[in-house]
């Protein structure tokens, strides 16, 4: 007798261990959706075009001839392969969705897959790359004034704590 309670907690167990398991699948499926409706699968693009850019940049450098383009197109190459294995979308996607469901419900995560299939969502997603741009541009156009205030404390402060050094 005492072997059925114990095959009946095993059951329940079983039974919901395995619905966790499908949340959790679940969970990821909305975070992998989301993903891809933010094109995450493109935010390594400006790493390999800031590489390529260099190899471009050396290639100049050396005032190779035109001949040897081919060159410079083998190393961008062989750059990006190595870009790849370290950033490329399969690489990153298993981190990316484990960041999304860790600080997102999954509930949260079909509320913003339904904002981002939105008119509004779409806009967002096309501007959002301008704006934080510009963003940033604005920000460092006034972070240039506070430069030599910030450097004049950190001056002063290296003076003041010269002079109390014994």
């Amino acid at each position: 007798m005492s072997r059925i309670p114990a095959l009946c907690i095993a059951a329940l167990m079983a039974v919901g261990s395995t619905q966790v398991l499908a949340d959790a699948r679940s969970h990821a499926a909305d975070a992998e959706r989301f993903l891809q409706l933010a094109n995450a699968d493109k935010l390594a693009v400006p790493v390999y075009a800031q590489v390529q850019q260099m190899f471009a940049q050396r290639f100049a450098e050396t005032k190779a001839p035109e001949s040897k383009k081919a060159v410079l197109e083998s190393y961008q190459a062989k750059a990006n392969a190595e870009l790849d294995k370290a950033v490329g979308w399969d690489k990153l996607k298993p981190d990316m969705v484990k960041l999304y469901t860790s600080n997102f419900s999954e509930q949260e995560l079909k509320d913003l897959i339904a904002f981002y299939q939105s008119p509004l969502g779409q806009k967002v997603l096309k501007q959002m790359p301008a704006l934080t741009a510009q963003s940033a541009q604005i920000t460092q156009a006034k972070l240039e004034s506070a430069v030599p205030a910030v450097n004049k404390l950190l001056s002063d402060m290296g003076n003041e704590l010269g002079a109390k050094k014994p």
